[in-house]
């Protein structure tokens, strides 16, 4: 029996066998290349990470200089804590969780930092980045930030490094201790802890705001800010404060005797 190839029964079998052929090679090629995937972006996390610290990722052995520079650690209980497991390339569920992972190295110039995850929202899609503090915990010493699909030429800027320079030597807290390191309108930044924002971009320079404010308050336990700062009955030290004094205190105490006018 000859076979009519030119019948529809022909062209829908012909159709089907193509597509399960073409299905299964590409989820062999997909799964032979999923290891490799997965380490370029890891890869490219630590990168950015390092970029935060002041090191131009294109220019040096990313995975070399992450495993001499940087240390992965959990801040838990008060404590930071050497991270053990899988390395993380997305932050912003951990940190909803209370898993919140802060990175420990050293700057291209040779300062020790820390290294904090952020993330956001923009106006068309995701935020993220990292905020490199210094020793004190008090100062930008570097940033990080990119995209997942803000407008080429405007929003997509906060990518550049004229923007993530803006914020380095930036104070990150107010007088009160809260978080006060934003993001304003383009040419307006007048205060040390403001940062001029993206022309004709508003939306995602908000998005920016919104995210590092929102990011460094969530580790404000750690920073030492407002949220840390423990009530004067609290706090053993800080109990003399009917003589004005508040001695003996560590960072989060200095805070809440400066909050309360207290002379140290």
């Amino acid at each position: 029996m000859k076979l009519n190839t030119n019948g529809n029964v022909y062209t829908f079998c012909y159709a089907a066998v193509m597509v399960i052929i073409v299905a299964f090679l590409l989820a062999f090629v997909a799964s032979a290349l999923k290891s490799t995937q997965e380490a370029n972006v890891a890869n490219d996390t630590k990168g950015q990470i390092l970029s935060a610290l002041g090191y131009d990722k294109a220019a040096i052995d990313v995975a070399a200089v992450y495993a001499e520079k940087v240390q992965d650690n959990v801040f838990e209980n008060g404590e930071l804590t050497p991270y053990e497991g899988n390395f993380n390339t997305t932050y912003g569920a951990l940190i909803k969780n209370g898993e919140l992972h802060v990175f420990t190295g050293t700057t291209a110039g040779g300062e020790q930092a820390y290294v904090i995850p952020v993330v956001g929202r923009g106006l068309w899609g995701g935020l993220w980045g990292y905020i490199a503090v210094n020793e004190a915990k008090d100062k930008v010493l570097g940033t990080y930030f990119y995209h997942e699909s803000e407008t080429a030429g405007l929003g997509a800027r906060i990518s550049e490094k004229w923007f993530q320079d803006q914020f380095i030597g930036k104070p990150i807290f107010g007088e009160g201790g809260e978080v006060a390191l934003t993001v304003v309108k383009a040419g307006a930044a007048q205060k040390e802890n403001e940062v001029d924002g993206v022309t004709g971009a508003t939306l995602t320079s908000n998005g920016v705001a919104a995210m590092v404010k929102d990011g460094l308050t969530a580790y404000e336990d750690f920073l030492g800010g407002a949220a840390a700062c423990p009530d004067e009955e609290e706090c053993p030290a800080c109990k003399e404060m009917d003589e004005k004094e508040c001695g003996g205190c560590d960072k989060a105490c200095d805070k809440a005797c400066e909050s309360n006018n207290v002379e140290q």
